[in-house]
């Protein structure tokens, strides 16, 4: 005995926290790849995505205000370095006084480490605009969790939320059947499993599907170990797309446990009256009837159980007569 089931269950979450203004789908709605399915309110996001982005303008002139210090302190430095250089020649040719030498030192060291800080401005400001940058990223990401889309291709199956709900990470909104086809689903027992193999086509009788043929699956996974209360095994099995099967319903899959011989003749060869059930049989002294036991139907064919060895001529019921 078995379920079937679609192929792939998809459980559709919020990754933000907000409350439902929308839900655009229905159960039984099919819907494509990126179709939206359930809006929140934004506003909150909106608000936070400007403020990211106003902190993000506003490290940007951070870094245009420490781009021009430091372009003034290149050109202290420059001017603060040719007068050292200038004024270190002129001590040598005895022109100007140690101290005058000493007055330029004192400012092209001071120039040095006003350049030095200039620099460690401009990577302060543009470490903090880079995060900046990432914040508004966040935040573009989080208000673009606030419209909720189908990442598959499938028909909605279940709706879990309305209008008004608070919906939060982990919390299902909807539950997608993806993947295109059916499967069903069996515990197979385990003095079965030895017969059922990856890739076998086996028979699945779907009593739902009144009047139809039994359907033919293919064992696309076993599942390795037995659960150990009931000591069976799960076996899903690929079903054809047929007309008014669903998921839920209920399903047997049969599985071959050997072949034997059995005697078959036509349905019109049976004469029945009453619980009594008689074959026609051509033998060298002419027709006689003989008494059976007939069991199941197979293909307007019906089984004898007893009566007749095989072999035998029987006689067609055509119009009445022999």
């Amino acid at each position: 005995m078995g379920t079937v089931k679609a192929k792939t269950d998809t459980r559709v979450e919020a990754q933000v926290t907000g409350r439902v203004l929308k839900v655009l789908v229905r159960p039984g709605d099919t819907v494509k790849a990126g179709d939206d399915l359930v809006v929140l309110d934004s506003r909150a996001s909106q608000a936070r995505l400007e403020r990211s982005r106003q902190a993000e303008s506003s490290a940007s002139s951070m870094v245009s205000q420490s781009r021009d210090v430091l372009a003034a302190a290149k050109a202290a430095f420059a001017k603060a370095e040719s007068t050292y250089k200038r004024m270190s020649t002129l001590h040598d040719q005895k022109v100007v006084t140690a101290e005058e030498v000493e007055k330029a030192e004192s400012a092209y060291l001071q120039a040095k480490a006003g350049l030095g800080q200039a620099e460690q401005g401009v990577a302060a400001a543009q470490a903090r605009a880079r995060e900046a940058g990432k914040v508004v990223q966040e935040a573009e990401i989080g208000l673009g969790y606030t419209t909720i889309k189908a990442q598959e291709s499938g028909e909605v199956a279940k709706r879990l939320a309305e209008p008004g709900d608070l919906a939060f990470p982990g919390k299902e909104l909807l539950s997608l059947q993806t993947g295109g086809s059916l499967q069903l689903e069996a515990m197979v027992r385990e003095s079965l499993i030895s017969q059922v193999r990856l890739g076998d086509s086996l028979s699945v009788i779907v009593s739902a599907l009144d009047g139809t043929e039994p359907l033919v699956g293919t064992v696309d996974e076993i599942e390795p170990l037995a659960d150990p209360v009931t000591r069976s095994f799960l076996v899903q099995v690929r079903l054809p797309v047929v007309p008014g099967l669903y998921p839920g319903m209920f399903g047997r899959l049969m599985v071959p446990l050997g072949e034997e011989e059995i005697i078959l003749v036509p349905e019109s060869a049976v004469v029945r009256v009453g619980q009594l059930e008689t074959v026609m049989v051509k033998t060298e002294a002419g027709w006689q009837s003989v008494y059976v036991r007939t069991g199941e139907v197979h293909d307007q064919r019906v089984e004898i159980l007893s009566g007749l060895s095989g072999g035998e001529t029987v006689g067609l019921a055509v119009g009445g007569g022999q």
